[in-house]
């Protein structure tokens, strides 16, 4: 969603997220993280207006402190900030807004009364089999995606600190090779 969003805004194709692929598994984590939680939910509370209420006050600090611990984690390792909200308002070290914060759940309601309910009936139909090649499939292609992209970033990260051991002929080459990382990279 974020990738599109930025795309259109920006009127050619970006890619938002850390991996080189299109997918951002920190929404895919919160989304498994609110659809976790909203069962736990429903068990607690009879009342439907209660437990979406509750569902969407839970997933707003859940999701929020997902995105901090993310956050935190990929500067430390890649001494980068992926993601900068020190200049929005009510920021806690930039990691997370109030304003985001609100905006997860907003995102969590629509997940709990549209999106999940569609593609819940859409995956029911599908036979378990193909569920589960295309899970096989899919953890295939995160994995090799991650470790591509963890390589990528640290290759990077090196070539950026020795940049005084290379020519600069040869480090005009490295970099050139990290364009496309370097801009999906939010920071840049």
């Amino acid at each position: 969603m974020e990738t599109v969003f930025v795309s259109i805004k920006d009127r050619k194709v970006i890619n938002r997220g850390f991996l080189n692929g299109f997918f951002c598994p920190i929404y895919g984590f919160g989304a498994v993280l609110v659809l976790q939680s909203s069962k736990w939910v429903s068990n607690a509370f009879e009342n439907p207006l209660t437990e979406l209420f509750i569902n969407v006050l839970l997933a707003v600090i859940l999701v929020t402190v997902l995105e901090y611990i993310t956050g935190f984690i990929l500067e430390r390792i890649f001494d980068y900030k992926w993601w900068d909200y020190g200049h929005v308002a009510l920021n806690l070290h930039g990691y997370i807004c109030l304003k985001f914060s609100l905006l997860w759940g907003a995102l969590t309601f629509l997940l709990l009364q549209v999106v999940h309910p569609a593609v819940s009936a859409i995956a029911s139909s599908i036979p378990s089999y193909v569920k589960g090649y295309l899970a096989a499939f899919l953890l295939f292609y995160f994995l090799l995606d991650t470790v591509k992209s963890v390589m990528d970033a640290l290759d990077l990260r090196k070539v950026i600190l020795n940049y005084s051991n290379f020519s600069v002929n040869r480090y005009y080459e490295k970099i050139i090779q990290y364009k496309s990382f370097l801009l999906h990279s939010p920071g840049c």
